[in-house]
């Protein structure tokens, strides 16, 4: 079953029947994770709202472990991610669209790990390559036969949030060889490695990163390229299901 977790902007998938709300439970959340289970295109989808129902969890607040484990325990074994970034690199500006093949990790204090020892044993991932590579070309090759321009590649910076970053901060990810930056992309990825689901991002920039041009970043400026944004993405999706082998 493949799933699709939705991040800021992208709250519903469209043209999904015969859809059911599943709640699971999972072994780090009292409350159950929901899932909005149907069909797209004669297949089973699954959808998660990264930031909760109604958008109300921040970044850094997310129970990656809970949605996580959540997928798994539905019977996901691939996962589509969307992420609304910042532009960095100079292919990236606002309503581009990437599929990363790198992440540098620069959050600090979440729960990053199912593997916590003890009862939960002890192990060590290979995270090389963080994206899967089969799914990335699937997104790629789906947004070529929807129409929509994707850069195949580059490196995702994940910050703490929920605040943006400082022009000197955005320097420093430069330097450090990042072409966009979010929130959301880590431990989100790292866990999903760990519960063996294959797990790719499409990432839609929504603004330049602070300092790399002369106007103040307004979530005005930004909700109105998610707006925008966010239908390239959805026919992306619906090529990506409707190509999908059997």
């Amino acid at each position: 079953m493949l799933a699709i977790i939705g991040g800021t902007g992208l709250y519903a998938l469209e043209g999904l029947e015969r859809s059911e709300l599943r709640a699971v439970d999972t072994d780090y959340s009292e409350e159950a994770v929901l899932l909005r289970c149907g069909t797209l295109a004669d297949r089973e989808v699954c959808f998660l709202p990264r930031h909760g129902e109604g958008h109300t969890v921040p970044p850094h607040r997310i129970n990656y472990r809970a949605n996580i484990q959540a997928l798994a325990r539905a019977g996901v074994r691939e996962v589509l991610a969307v992420n609304a970034v910042g532009g960095i690199h100079e292919r990236m500006g606002p309503g581009a669209l990437a599929v990363p093949d790198q992440i540098i990790d620069y959050s600090w204090g979440r729960e990053h790990s199912f593997y916590q020892g003890g009862e939960t044993g002890l192990d060590h991932i290979d995270f090389t390559s963080p994206y899967d590579e089969g799914l990335r070309q699937w997104l790629i090759s789906a947004a070529s036969g929807a129409g929509v321009p994707v850069w195949p590649g580059g490196v995702y910076a994940c910050t703490q949030g929920p605040r943006l970053e400082t022009a000197a901060e955005i320097r420093r990810l430069q330097r450090d060889g990042c072409d966009m930056v979010g929130m959301t992309g880590m431990p989100e990825a790292a866990l999903a490695r760990e519960a063996d689901l294959a797990y790719a991002s499409l990432a839609l920039s929504v603004n330049w990163g602070a300092g790399l041009v002369d106007e103040d970043i307004s979530m005005h400026a930004i909700r109105r390229v998610l707006d925008d944004g966010m239908q390239s993405v959805h026919r992306i999706l619906r090529e990506a299901i409707r190509a999908a082998p059997a």
